[in-house]
């Protein structure tokens, strides 16, 4: 089955060029199914081309997803149109009120910011704790990943002088986790970011699991145990290009950048860049979806049910 998106969203066209199955709203109307009910909250940027990266790692499971996407706030964007905004996104405000299977929330180009210093804290950390009490799983991208555990847990993050970028090779610590189950012994992913925070603090705290790592870019996957809250350092929705684009946009302004390391061929920045990531990224947001969203997911989406299957969420 397909992910559901509106019909003049421009991840449609993209994905459907790639034979990617989605599913305008035009279409779905027909389905006589419950659908799960995904909402995307979108902190970066470029909201346009990370739709698309997300879009594509949703797409390939049987489930039929209805997406939402959702901004902090109604301040102008310098890199995606007004129009789009307004035609395809939500006011975090404006849907509070409503339940979801699941909820995504990307990074966010804030590194090297104290959360102090972020002028929509309160408002993320008002987004977390909705997420609790409203949504099944949430799983947390890069920069939300930290915040979140921050949030919850106090665990500050670290920060590294020079940013880490490039492909790391990656295991798995438990055979039998349902989230990287499938994986290969080794699998590469994407990692662009200056924080990080140490394993032993992760495993300082009762209820997070860490499931995935890497002997450099550190701690890659981690979960609570109850399914809630799933926390995501790297980036495997990347395309093959976007380490390349960072790279140019980061040398720019500072001549002494290093070049992603493993990513180029031969090292070289002249070479093409390598993917070696996608098949592992897209069963992450598979079983992340299976495992943790619709297998335990009630059919009849309202916040006491929501409680019934996380006992330990207050509400």
């Amino acid at each position: 089955m397909p992910i559901k998106i509106p019909d003049q969203l421009p991840a449609l066209s993209v994905l459907d060029k790639e034979n990617i199955f989605v599913m305008s709203e035009h279409r779905a109307i027909s389905q006589e199914i419950r659908p799960m009910q995904v909402a995307i909250l979108n902190l970066m940027p470029n909201k346009i081309e990370t739709e698309v990266q997300i879009l594509r790692m949703l797409s390939n499971t049987p489930l039929q997803i209805n997406i939402e996407f959702i901004r902090i706030n109604a301040n102008v964007s310098k890199n995606t149109p007004t129009e789009h905004l307004d035609t395809f996104y939500h006011l975090f405000d404006d849907i509070k009120h409503k339940q979801y299977d699941g909820l995504i929330i990307t990074g966010a180009p804030l590194a090297l910011l104290d959360y102090s210093q972020v002028t929509f804290w309160d408002k993320i950390c008002e987004v977390f704790d909705w997420a609790e009490k409203n949504v099944t799983s949430t799983m947390f991208s890069c920069w939300a990943a930290h915040a979140a555990l921050y949030h919850y847990y106090g665990l500050n993050r670290h920060l590294r002088k020079n940013k880490l970028s490039g492909i790391f090779n990656h295991k798995a610590l438990d055979e039998k986790e349902p989230l990287t189950r499938g994986f290969d012994e080794n699998f590469n992913v994407p990692h662009s970011r200056y924080g990080y925070i140490d394993k032993s603090d992760y495993e300082s705290i009762s209820q997070i699991k860490v499931l995935a790592e890497s002997e450099e870019g550190g701690v890659y996957l981690a979960a609570s145990k109850n399914k809630q809250q799933v926390y995501l350092t790297g980036h495997p929705e990347y395309d093959t290009s976007t380490l390349h684009e960072e790279f140019l946009r980061d040398s720019s302004n500072d001549s002494g950048t290093a070049i992603p390391k493993n990513y180029y061929k031969d090292d070289n920045k002249n070479n093409s860049p390598v993917g070696s990531w996608r098949s592992h990224g897209s069963l992450l947001f598979t079983n992340w979806l299976n495992y943790y969203v619709y297998q335990i997911t009630p059919y009849k989406l309202d916040a006491s049910n929501i409680k019934a299957i996380h006992p330990d969420t207050v509400i």
